[in-house]
């Protein structure tokens, strides 16, 4: 199960730069055939695809507990990251009603969508010799991406769900996700094994590219504070972009009735 590639998978080399036309190629023909799905499909397959999600994060820490770190305690993998809140929340949506759900799949179209992407495109993390481990963080990010294209095309049928509850709940996420960061530097004390949750820690500056130079720059909270404010103000462009696009119809079929 421990099986690995002959040579680590480079980022941006063919096998990475394959996985993404395949993943674009498919995201797009299922958004259009979404559109002829009803709501109640729509919301079963989110809901089935986080289930799955949660099955298989079971695994993945099984697995990086016996073949990553041998035994060894790390939280490097603890399962708060922000892609890792798309299993939860999609879990939760076909038992959530009204306001909950409405702000359940505004977060999935926004945030996951910003976290997905983010992720497919610099997947440093994902790119594991492990070949099981890195099966499933393409595959993981990939079922992302089809659960936050269910949920635009859910709410391009509701005209009421709104932005705002999402951001306090992303920010509530990131809350504890600096908590978890704190706490498990403070037990483990190594920073390449303890957290670092929706690479916010506290405790040296940020792995991401371009993030890393300017918490160099202006001090490792400020680029947090920019950080966190930069994913909302994506997430919200995203808000912006799905509700015209749903007036635009909207006004377009009341056209076609007249």
């Amino acid at each position: 199960m421990g099986v690995r590639f002959s040579e680590t998978p480079e980022m941006f080399g063919t096998l990475h730069w394959s996985i993404l036309i395949v993943l674009a190629v498919f995201c797009t023909v299922l958004f259009f055939a979404m559109k002829r799905w009803t709501e109640e499909r729509l919301i079963r397959l989110i809901g089935i695809l986080g289930v799955l999600m949660i099955v298989l994060e079971i695994w993945k820490q099984w697995f990086v507990w016996v073949y990553v770190y041998e035994g060894e305690l790390s939280t490097w993998f603890f399962p708060w990251q922000l892609c890792s809140m798309s299993m939860y929340v999609s879990a939760l949506v076909p038992v959530l009603k009204g306001k909950a759900q409405d702000t359940a799949l505004v977060f999935l179209s926004t945030f996951a969508v910003i976290a997905a992407v983010f992720a497919l495109a610099v997947p440093a993390d994902m790119m594991r010799p492990q070949i099981l481990l890195f099966i499933h963080g393409f595959w993981y990010h990939g079922a992302m991406l089809v659960e936050s294209l269910a949920a635009v095309r859910v709410l391009a049928r509701r005209r009421k769900a709104v932005f705002l509850p999402a951001v306090w709940t992303f920010l509530g996420m990131a809350a504890v996700a600096q908590i978890i960061n704190v706490v498990s530097y403070r037990i483990i004390g190594d920073t390449g094994l303890s957290s670092n949750m929706f690479n916010i820690t506290p405790y040296y500056p940020s792995t991401q590219p371009v993030f890393h130079e300017i918490a160099v720059t202006i001090g490792i909270w400020p680029e947090i504070a920019l950080y966190l404010g930069l994913i909302i103000l994506g997430s919200w462009v995203l808000w912006r972009v799905q509700r015209r696009k749903q007036h635009a119809n909207q006004n377009s079929m009341k056209e076609n009735d007249v």
